[in-house]
Formats: structure tokens, sequence, C-alpha cells
């Protein structure tokens, strides 16, 4: 019994194993459902693993192209990968905001992810404050880049277009309650040269 116990246990693990080896080779990346179905599940997307595509290493000036591939529920809908502490990447798909040279990250969290408070709203926020390192995967090319979250309210507010990060309504019986909040993170290529050649 303890004998046949042991093999079925090895042989998962190998399974197991070999599923993920080639995972690490093809990439898998996150899915989502349509807009339809995000509205009816709350949830948006199935998240995935290693991301592939071909590693950009050159530094990019200027960020606003991004915003034809930044369409959540599209086909071109950019991923992000994220380090767990587990060691197998915990990729999503997300929103960003090109302001020229800057690049931002924007997330926000609704309904019970309120409760839980942050980063703890969301599985890749957690990641993300843990280890900052993320790749991005934009029209299938790859950007290593560090994330670090905007601190500011001022900031948070220029980047909602003046409005406030913390999103209030006030009930029938005059009661304040927070209904939304908008979370950016400031993203910053790494591993690329730091001067040209010029």
């Amino acid at each position: 019994m303890v004998k046949s116990f042991k093999i079925a246990v090895l042989a998962a693990l190998s399974l197991l194993a070999g599923v993920l080896t080639v995972l690490r080779i093809t990439g898998l990346d996150p899915g989502h459902p349509s807009y339809e179905e995000y509205a009816e599940a709350g949830r948006s997307a199935r998240p995935g693993l290693w991301l592939s595509g071909e590693l950009i290493r050159e530094p990019v000036t200027h960020w606003d192209w991004v915003n034809q591939f930044d369409e959540p529920f599209g086909e071109n809908a950019t991923t992000m990968e994220t380090r767990t502490w587990y060691g197998i990447p915990h990729s999503v798909r997300v929103l960003l905001l090109p302001r020229g040279e800057k690049l931002y990250l924007q997330s926000s969290a609704q309904t019970f992810r309120l409760d839980s408070g942050f980063p703890h709203g969301k599985a890749w926020w957690r990641h993300v404050e843990r280890d900052p390192r993320v790749r991005l995967k934009i029209d299938g090319k790859l950007y290593e880049m560090t994330a670090v979250l905007v601190r500011d309210r001022g900031e948070a507010s220029k980047l909602r277009g003046g409005q406030s990060p913390i999103v209030k309504e006030v009930d029938a019986q005059g009661n304040e309650r927070i209904v939304e909040e908008w979370h950016y993170w400031r993203l910053f290529q790494r591993n690329v040269p730091e001067y040209d050649d010029g």
C-alpha cells in the first residue's frame, strides 16, 4: 500500500513538472471574459502563468503608442506577469495609462475587494508590493519593468483627470461610503542600457 502511494505521488509530481516545463516554454496568457461575463461575475479574468514573446531591451522614450493595445476585453489587451513567493508567475490583463515618456499601471477595487483593503484585494497587488519586478506583454513583445506605487493622492487625482482616487457615494439616509478605490503604479524599464551611443 505504501509503495503504491509513493509511486502515485512520484507519477503525479513528474506529470506536474512536465506540464510546468511545457508552460514555461510556451507561456500561458491570462484569459478574459466578454464584457457581459465580466459584469455578471464581478471578476475580470482567469490568471495566467509565464508570458511568452520577444524580449525588448531597447529603451522606450515615449509610451503613447500603447493606447492602441490597451483594451481590456480585446484581443490585443496588455498582460502583466508578476513574481509570486512560490516561484510560479501569476499573470493578469491590466490597464496601462501612457503619459508621454511616463507609463502608469492602473487598477481599481469595488464591492468585496474593498473589504480586504489594499494590497489584499487582488493577488497581483500583493505580488507587486512584495516584488515590484514585472514583465509587460504589449503587442506580443515583452518589457521588463519595475512598478512603483503612486502614494501621492494629488498625483493619483491628476492621473484620474482631476477626480479623487477614492470614489464615495451617499445613500438615501445620508450615509457616505466608499464604492471604489483607484491605485496607480509608475512603471520603469529594467535591463536596458543606461546610455545610448549618441
